[in-house]
């Protein structure tokens, strides 16, 4: 027997994503409704879990 993912849903507008088979954890996924970036910081055979995706800084070292 093979148990759905639950799809994880936007932290910003709460639209489902669509999970792909090749999501890893630390990948940048996008919301397709708002653009909202977020980070897959968990994934296991049953759930996906994100959170909003750091911003991007610039890097005063170089």
């Amino acid at each position: 027997m093979t148990t759905a993912i639950e799809s994880p849903q936007c932290l910003v507008c709460d639209t489902s994503f669509e999970v792909g088979a090749d999501w890893e954890k630390g990948e940048i996924v996008e919301c397709g409704a708002c653009g909202q970036e977020h980070e897959v910081v968990e994934k296991t055979d049953a759930t996906v879990r994100v959170e909003l995706a750091p911003e991007v800084e610039e890097d005063w070292g170089e």
